[in-house]
């Protein structure tokens, strides 16, 4: 019996290799990158899905010591923030130091010192940055600079600006209440509690 001649199957895998780099390079130039925090701050759980926006958001974050930090979305922001902040306090700034601030994700230092640390090194700053974070105490009548940040940011652009507030889950409250009266202070009133995602409870296995 005539055995017959077994042919090899050629898959032309071309078409499907442009597809692939077509949609990782499409991922890639739409991906929003989440900014590096200078602490790390684990979050509450809560079952919300509701979603933080994604541009032109200023976030407060609390560490679990109560320190506090900012982060502004968008160069042209903090660009614009750091103009008023400067004029404000009377800072000198070089080109340098500006660009240093844009490259920074986050603020986290006093105002006067503002113009040594932006001439640190990027791995110097954020060494720097986790002993210090932003004068929040007004005993013996300092002042509170996070309220001049938040003021400042509105100023900005009041109809675009979106707040949030970041704390750890072991922060303790005063702290984070301080943080939300310097908010209504500067009529910064709406803004949201940034959590992290918890499964939703199921209530017939409960039953």
């Amino acid at each position: 019996m005539a055995k017959g001649k077994k042919h090899d199957i050629f898959i032309d895998m071309t078409a499907m290799s442009d597809v692939c780099v077509l949609l990782l390079t499409f991922f890639m130039l739409t991906a929003t990158f989440k900014p590096k925090e200078p602490v790390e701050i684990i979050a509450p759980q809560s079952v919300s899905e509701t979603k933080v926006p994604e541009h032109n958001v200023v976030t407060i974050l609390i560490d679990i010591e109560g320190q506090v930090f900012m982060q502004v979305d968008g160069d042209n922001n903090k660009s614009a923030l750091l103009n008023k902040v400067a004029a404000a306090y009377g800072l000198k700034l070089n080109e340098k130091q500006r660009k240093s601030f844009i490259t920074q994700p986050s603020i986290g230092v006093a105002i006067k010192d503002l113009p040594a640390f932006l001439n640190l090194s990027m791995t110097e700053q954020d060494q720097a940055m986790k002993k210090l974070g932003i004068p929040t105490d007004t005993a013996g009548g300092a002042r509170n600079e996070l309220a001049d940040w938040i003021r400042f940011a509105r100023e900005i652009n009041e109809d675009e600006i979106k707040f949030g507030i970041k704390a750890d889950a072991n922060t303790p409250y005063p702290k984070v209440d301080l943080v939300m009266k310097t908010m209504v202070a500067q009529k910064a009133n709406r803004y949201s509690l940034m959590t992290s995602l918890r499964a939703m409870p199921d209530i017939a296995a409960s039953n």
